[in-house]
């Protein structure tokens, strides 16, 4: 079992980049299925970035072309680079973990991010 711990989150202007870590507190990413999420106040949950155990990545159109999902396994850690930051970016960011793909989902305690214009 693993347990996604955040950090990284901060308070940026518009257009500055941020980088996302998400470890692990137990199990190894090798075998997870991972994605990160995000949830602004007042809004539903989003799905933003995915990553598979073959490390096919994807990406909700509204973060395409700007951040970057990636997993290094040997630091066993997960992590969203985030470029070009837009207001519309400000929410509290939350790393899951899916063990063996499947649909027992572990959450972290998510990290907040701030993008003022």
């Amino acid at each position: 079992q693993v347990q996604p711990v955040e950090s990284g989150g901060a308070s940026v202007q518009a257009g500055e980049s941020l980088r996302l870590s998400c470890a692990s507190a137990g199990d190894t990413y090798r075998n997870y299925c991972m994605a990160w999420f995000r949830q602004a106040p007042g809004k539903d949950r989003e799905g933003i970035a995915a990553i598979n155990n073959k490390y096919a990545k994807g990406y909700a159109n509204s973060v395409k072309g700007r951040f970057t999902i990636s997993k290094d396994n040997a630091k066993n850690t997960l992590y969203l680079q985030m470029n070009s930051l837009k207001p519309e970016d400000t929410a509290m960011y939350y790393c899951v973990a899916y063990p063996g793909c499947g649909t027992t989902q572990y959450w972290g305690q998510g990290t907040q991010v701030t993008v003022s214009s």
